[in-house]
């Protein structure tokens, strides 16, 4: 297990499923916001590829996100687009509602960027989010994540167009603010 100082990140159990399901992903607006594609509802037990891991998928790392202090699951994070030729990936991360707001966020994404820097050695972490994600958008600055751009319109979200953030962190900044 990676530890932050709030959270773990473990492997995906096959009891974490119906609840990440439940929580995150019958949530028609949460997860219309999060997926990047229009909602659908899943059945239960479905093989849906954001709940269950595919060993075998190099390119994505996924994790469930557990509270140190007691074990419980609040949520999921995800390494994914792992370039190994370029040495960058994508960071996302997801958080059940009555664990959001409580500084979660800013650790889960912490734990993520010791996995890609220093357990994968990877070169650039990315994160492309919503411009009104605001617990996103502060939980990446708050690890030296910097603004790198705005995508004008770029993602259709329950009827309308929104904007994208893109931010980037490069290893040397990482190791730069461990070592500081």
């Amino acid at each position: 297990m990676l530890k932050g100082t709030k959270v773990g990140l473990r492997a995906r159990h096959d009891d974490d499923i119906p609840v990440l399901l439940a929580e995150l992903y019958d949530d028609v607006v949460n997860g219309s916001r999060a997926d990047g594609q229009p909602w659908r509802p899943l059945t239960p037990g479905t093989r849906d590829r954001r709940l269950v891991v595919d060993d075998s998928n190099q390119q994505t790392v996924q994790f469930s996100v557990v509270e140190l202090e007691g074990g419980t699951l609040i949520g999921t994070a995800v390494l994914a687009g792992i370039d190994p030729h370029h040495r960058s990936a994508h960071v996302g991360l997801g958080l059940r509602p009555a664990h959001r707001g409580k500084g979660y966020g800013t650790d889960v994404v912490a734990a993520l960027c010791h996995y890609g820097f220093t357990v994968r050695g990877l070169k650039r972490l990315q994160i492309e989010t919503l411009a009104d994600n605001f617990a996103m958008l502060h939980a990446a600055e708050r690890n030296g994540f910097v603004r790198e751009g705005q995508t004008r319109s770029s993602a259709w979200v329950m009827g309308e167009f929104l904007d994208e953030v893109v931010l980037g962190l490069l290893a040397e900044e990482y190791t730069a603010r461990k070592e500081g």
